[in-house]
């Protein structure tokens, strides 16, 4: 039994890690999420739903065929009243009379062909478009899931980095409280001194314990960006430094895109179509419905049910007819309904210039927000690698008793903060490139 037991567990274990790679690329990670984010999924379906929906329509033009059987069993007949005369009773007098047998059975088929229908076509034409426009919403899907894994993966080894500096800092303040310490037994510095570094030690350890929470939350958050499994290992692969580069050296150029490329612009596109399509849709019922339909039947009848027998009679009947309906007048309900839709057309047309001409200004904040957040990120840096001379002069200053604890705690805040700044930076730059590709529908 414990045999078995660890043959199934052994094998789902083997299904986990086929399901979930235990370590991925940025790169990867994106090919992932195309796959299984849970909003993929459901845009991958509406797609599946639109084709079932072209195809739903596509069928109103078809042959319909139905069939019918109908049993019918009078527990009692009706009475119809005869004049008597016809008897030769007499006159005033009527006679009570049942028509008919006790039991009836029909079997009918009925086949219609609608012939012409200029809603259909329009109907026939609206496919296309509904099928193009979840296509494009699929598309956009993709966009905001690429952004979003992309920041969840970077907010992920940011996070990371940023305990790495905190345990850094903890690691050398630790050395210096560890001097201050045998500098005061020395009677060289004041208690105070050593009780400041305490506190800058206290508040190192807090952010420590915020950061390392931190790093588990947003690991989570790239799980869920993913479509993996909670309880799923995840190693990101991809370090900080290869994706800063790939941030700064491949920068996009915007003279020679494409408006229409943007999918905001084809989704746009896709609803003035959607509009024009109504109002040709309320156009075309002013015009007739023409359809054709043949039927038959076989009847019949018995006192008793007799209708499996071989001598039973049956009477056959058939029918062939056309049905045309015209619209004459509607007491003009018709031309309102299509004023309504050419109004709404000419308003999906000016949505389409508004949103033209915000995605050009989208896209040019977004060029220029690039190139400011990579001499940020350049500053930064640059100040961070200075804050962190400065606060180690300041560190042997103190040590040789020529600077105070005052000036210490300064220059170690200046170099906390400069990190910070620096964290933020690269996050930052990370945001502003992935939001100017999705503009210019770049996939990297």
């Amino acid at each position: 039994m414990n045999k078995y037991i660890y043959i199934l567990f052994f094998s789902i274990n083997i299904t986990l890690a086929q399901e979930y790679p235990p370590s991925l690329s940025i790169n990867e990670a994106i090919s992932f999420a195309l796959e299984n984010n849970s909003e993929i999924i459901n845009a991958k379906n509406e797609i599946d739903k639109a084709y079932k929906e072209k195809w739903k329509t596509i069928s109103v033009g078809l042959p319909q065929i139905k069939a019918s059987f109908d049993y019918s069993n009078f527990l009692e007949l009706p009475v119809s009243l005869i004049p008597a005369q016809f008897f030769g009773g007499q006159e005033g007098d009527f006679t009570e009379v049942s028509f008919g047998t006790e039991q009836n059975l029909v079997g009918s088929a009925k086949i219609s062909q609608l012939l012409f229908d200029g809603s259909y076509l329009v109907g026939l034409q609206a496919t296309k478009s509904y099928i193009e426009f979840f296509d494009n919403a699929l598309k956009k899907t993709n966009h905001e899931v690429r952004k979003s894994v992309t920041n969840a993966y970077v907010n992920s080894l940011i996070s990371k980095e940023n305990l790495k500096i905190i345990d850094k800092n903890i690691m050398n303040l630790d050395k210096t409280l560890d001097e201050a310490k045998k500098l005061f037994n020395g009677g060289f510095i004041e208690e105070e001194s050593v009780e400041q570094l305490k506190i800058t030690l206290s508040e190192l350890e807090s952010q420590r314990k915020f950061a390392n929470q931190l790093q588990f939350l947003l690991k989570d958050l790239l799980k869920i960006s993913l479509g993996y499994n909670e309880q799923a290992k995840l190693e990101l692969k991809s370090s900080l430094e290869s994706i800063i580069d790939i941030q700064i050296n491949k920068i996009p150029q915007i003279e020679t895109w494409d408006l229409n490329s943007n999918i905001d612009i084809k989704i746009a596109n896709n609803y003035v179509e959607q509009k024009r399509l109504e109002y040709k849709l309320e156009q075309s019922k002013s015009l007739p419905k023409l359809s054709a339909f043949i039927s038959g039947a076989y009847t019949g009848n018995s006192n008793s049910f007799t209708f499996n027998n071989q001598n039973q009679k049956w009477f056959g009947s058939a029918l062939f007819g056309m049905s045309l309906n015209v619209p004459i007048f509607s007491s003009l309900g018709r031309s309102a309904s299509s004023q309504i839709a050419k109004i709404s057309y000419e308003q999906s047309k000016i949505n389409l210039k508004t949103t033209q001409q915000q995605i050009k200004i989208n896209v040019k904040n977004a060029k220029v927000s690039l190139e400011l957040a990579i001499d940020d990120f350049y500053v930064t840096k640059n100040n961070m690698e200075l804050s962190e001379r400065i606060e180690n002069k300041n560190k042997i200053k103190f040590s040789q008793g020529m600077a105070s604890s005052f000036e210490l705690r300064q220059a170690q805040t200046q170099l906390y903060t400069a990190q910070k700044k620096y964290l933020d930076a690269l996050q930052d730059l990370v945001s502003k490139k992935i939001e100017l590709e999705t503009l210019l529908n770049i996939n990297n």
